[in-house]
């Protein structure tokens, strides 16, 4: 059991989501503060509030509504979401299409398919001796 958890995280894959999950947190974190430093900003001035949150307030019966709330969180996700594909998935494709398409990925070891596999398999077993 140990073997297989070490054979699973020693794959290529696992490391490789590992990291990007750590660069994108970090991206995610540069992205948030110029939303927070500079487009928040600018939409609450254009509003007339001080920030983002302050717009379109509201209350009822003692509840109090912010749809600036809703709109900095989305203004959030919008740019987090542009940053990561311009930046990582638009340049990733471009180089995937450069790729001659008969040239296997990197990452693609080169291992035998399933019905190679199974035809073995068969194989090993008609060539065993019976009982």
């Amino acid at each position: 059991m140990i073997n297989g958890f070490k054979a699973f995280i020693a794959r290529g894959n696992v490391v490789d989501l590992a990291v990007a999950v750590v660069i994108g947190g970090a991206f995610a974190l540069v992205i948030s503060a110029v939303v927070e430093g500079l487009v928040t900003p600018l939409v609450a001035a254009i509003f007339g509030e001080p920030d983002l949150a302050s717009v379109a307030t509201f209350e009822i019966n003692g509840a109090v509504f912010s749809i600036g709330l809703v709109l900095d969180a989305l203004f959030n996700f919008l740019a987090v979401a542009a940053a990561i594909y311009f930046a990582i998935v638009m340049p990733l494709n471009k180089l995937a299409a450069r790729r001659p398409k008969d040239e296997a990925a990197p990452d693609e070891a080169v291992s035998p398919t399933e019905i190679q596999l199974l035809t073995e398999i068969r194989d090993a077993l008609a060539a065993r001796p019976r009982d």
